[in-house]
């Protein structure tokens, strides 16, 4: 089931050859990532990446994810990179800015072409999305997954309709992306649940979670994790005007429990429900 949300407009790809394939990342759980696509066409509300592209002066409001940058040469520095003795064979996250099961990877293949590349070199790593377009490439994943460590992570942040059609617009419903998982576990293949983000109001009733944390048990889940919204600018403006447009009576609330920082005052936090 395809989000009735999402609008049928037309998005650009930039073919973009990149430099550099690995990125050095701080204040994650994680050293290294690798996005094979700059921009992304789920374009959720909530996209804590807005506020990088405000930062690089790119659009962040409603016009993110209709531009698309494709690096098309990045599995080949890829492997030159995992190829290099310094290399200290560590794990790297695929899809930690940009969701690299978007549809652009429907043409590009781009993600298979780096975890064939991470396969070849044994190398461990993990990935992120919301795409159940990942079961495509279950072969690679099988193979990666015997050779070194690895994980997919299936953002699944409610299973709510409404909230769900109104903040993931371009997403795939997410209960396909259970289905998907289920494929996965039953290959071999790790798979974990993102409950993330849960937001306040609108997606953090206790049936709304435990909702989420029995599909994922059900589908085989290894694991589940959760995380408050974080709104930094970039990311705020455009949350804000779509809580303004789909749920204006819970604004103010925003505004007053988001005026002084990213993430909900921790001792307000559970006043919400």
């Amino acid at each position: 089931m395809q989000n009735p949300e999402a609008r049928k407009t037309s998005v650009e790809y930039l073919e973009q050859p990149c430099k550099s394939a690995l990125n050095a990342v701080r204040g994650m759980p994680f050293k290294w990532s690798l996005n094979p696509y700059g921009g992304c066409e789920h374009r959720c509300t909530f996209c804590y990446v807005r506020a990088f592209e405000k930062r690089a002066d790119r659009p962040s409001d409603d016009r993110y994810g209709r531009t698309i940058r494709v690096k098309t040469n990045i599995a080949a520095v890829l492997r030159r990179e995992l190829a290099r003795p310094s290399w200290k064979f560590e794990s790297v996250v695929i899809g930690a800015a940009t969701d690299p099961y978007q549809p652009a990877e429907g043409t590009f293949r781009l993600t298979r072409a780096c975890l064939q590349a991470f396969a070849d070199h044994a190398n461990p790593c993990g990935l992120i999305t919301r795409g159940p377009m990942i079961v495509r490439d279950l072969d690679v994943l099988v193979a990666l997954s015997r050779r070194a460590s690895f994980g997919v992570t299936f953002s699944v942040p409610t299973l709510d309709d409404e909230v769900w059609r109104r903040t993931e617009p371009g997403t795939a419903h997410p209960r396909r992306r259970l289905q998907a998982l289920s494929k996965l576990v039953a290959a071999g293949v790790k798979a974990s649940v993102g409950m993330a983000p849960i937001l306040p109001g609108l997606s953090d009733r206790p049936e709304q979670l435990e909702a989420v944390v029995a599909a994922a048990r059900e589908a085989g889940a290894v694991s589940i994790w959760a995380n408050l919204l974080y709104l930094r600018p970039g990311t705020k403006e455009h949350f804000l005007e779509s809580l303004a447009k789909h749920w204006p009576e819970l604004l103010p609330r925003y505004q007053e429990e988001y005026r002084s920082g990213a993430y909900l005052r921790p001792n307000r936090r559970a006043s919400w429900s």
